[in-house]
């Protein structure tokens, strides 16, 4: 069910924002400074691209000083604006029966939009 479920979150938007993620990413790691940044985007894209049969699970490394600082960086920055987007999206999605599971998708990806040093997909 998963695998039906992630080839119709590509086709309908998915690859899409998958692509976003990569790309800026790229972007984020033409700088010394952006290239965790950059990292972190870049999985977040992948993790994007097939989501359903994932779950969100604290990451090893979490826990120091710099995944703090880091994650309050990528907050104020970055990540404020993909989590509202991603919230936007699920809000839309939930309005029908069909679309519900993946505003679940989308409500998934929060916490990884929000705090990418903390946590990922897995």
């Amino acid at each position: 069910m998963s695998f039906i479920g992630n080839i119709i979150w590509l086709i309908f938007g998915g690859f899409l924002a998958g692509l976003g993620y990569i790309l800026g990413g790229l972007l984020l790691c033409i700088t010394i400074i952006g290239i965790p940044f950059g990292m972190q985007s870049i999985r977040l894209g992948f993790a994007t691209f097939a989501p359903f049969g994932k779950e969100v699970v604290e990451s090893r490394r979490s826990g120091g000083c710099l995944t703090l600082f880091f994650d309050i960086i990528w907050i104020v920055l970055f990540g404020w604006e993909i989590a509202i987007a991603h919230l936007v999206a699920a809000l839309v999605l939930a309005i029908t029966i069909i679309g519900i599971p993946f505003a679940k998708q989308h409500f998934k990806l929060l916490p990884v939009a929000l705090f990418p040093f903390q946590y990922r997909l897995e």
